[in-house]
């Protein structure tokens, strides 16, 4: 989704950033500090009556899909007697220390993603020749659990649902260059604008691997988001040539576009997991909450409930409960 991984830990050297957060699921501004860490701040949204198990800080990264899994989490957790807080903190480079350092409690992420992003701030440059993440999620979560743990990070189980990065072009565009896969547009040598995250260029599974996997030549990354509507236009109305989105995104062919195939699978096991800060760590309850999602949501479902989101305009909380209801799990 992401809304995915930096690729060198000197990225975290250099952090030092406070997190302005809010209740939406609109995009939050992180602005640096002299702060040796990240705190977080904003208004929130509080749900649940009783604080007998104590309060839930759920993080949302700053697109729908995000703000979508974290409104299903708030739900289910309040049904389970937490009281919960959600706040939009941007990208991961925020939001994961704020794990480590228990402001934020629990985010829903992506999983070779999140493994990666995690080799890269533990390992350094080795990560960029020694991945951790694969094609397999049981794998791919085992790894990720033995990097995580020592930061005081849980990772629950891995859902069936995946949402891998996917990059989309217009129709016309494809067929005028018969290009249906990425390799074609690699080997086609042409020069193309790529709406994106601000972060994709530096990202091994966005920028990088467009770049020295694929040989595409990106002119200019135009830092509209992670599937967003902007991102999506720009594509649409010819502004960008390129697009990064998510692989179930049901929404493509309202605008006119269509992905490239994948074909050298550089997207691995993105499955959706949430990530659990230090302070629920053990907390047995939460996990099986959340859990019970992990189970039940599919791709498939995925895929519906992003086009009631971004399609159809309903509000998160509202397509959450229906699903979650649907699921008997509400």
């Amino acid at each position: 989704m992401h809304r995915r991984i930096a690729s060198y830990a000197t990225t975290f050297a250099a952090l030092a950033l406070t997190l302005t957060a809010c209740a939406t699921s609109t995009k939050t501004t992180a602005t640096e500090s002299a702060a040796t860490s990240p705190s977080v701040s904003g208004s929130s949204t509080s749900t649940g009556n009783s604080t007998a198990k104590g309060e839930v800080v759920i993080g949302a990264a700053d697109f729908s899909e995000s703000a979508l899994l974290a409104q299903m989490y708030a739900q289910l957790l309040t049904k389970a007697g937490y009281t919960t807080k959600l706040q939009t903190v941007g990208k991961r480079e925020l939001y994961e220390p704020a794990l480590e350092q228990g402001q934020i409690d629990v985010v829903p992420d992506y999983l070779a993603t999140m493994a990666e992003f995690l080799n890269a701030k533990v390992n350094g440059a080795k990560a960029a020749t020694a991945p951790i993440a694969t094609s397999d999620a049981a794998a791919t979560a085992a790894a990720l659990r033995t990097i995580a743990t020592p930061l005081g990070l849980t990772v629950l189980e891995p859902s069936k649902a995946i949402d891998a990065n996917a990059f989309a072009v217009t129709k016309a565009y494809a067929a005028a260059h018969k290009l249906k896969t990425l390799s074609d547009l690699g080997a086609s040598g042409l020069s193309v604008n790529l709406a994106a995250t601000e972060e994709c260029p530096t990202r091994p599974f966005c920028g990088i691997a467009l770049k020295d996997k694929y040989g595409i030549k990106i002119a200019k990354n135009d830092p509209l988001g992670f599937g967003t509507t902007q991102t999506k236009q720009a594509v649409k109305s010819g502004k960008d040539d390129l697009g990064l989105v998510g692989s179930t995104d049901g929404t493509l062919d309202s605008f006119g576009l269509v992905i490239l195939e994948d074909d050298k699978h550089i997207q691995l096991a993105d499955n959706l997991v949430a990530i659990v800060g230090k302070k629920f760590a053990t907390d047995t309850a939460l996990a099986a909450a959340l859990n019970a999602l992990n189970a039940a949501l599919t791709t498939t479902d995925l895929a519906a409930l992003e086009v009631k989101v971004d399609g159809e305009r309903q509000k998160p909380a509202d397509v959450a409960k229906a699903y979650l209801t649907s699921k008997g799990l509400l």
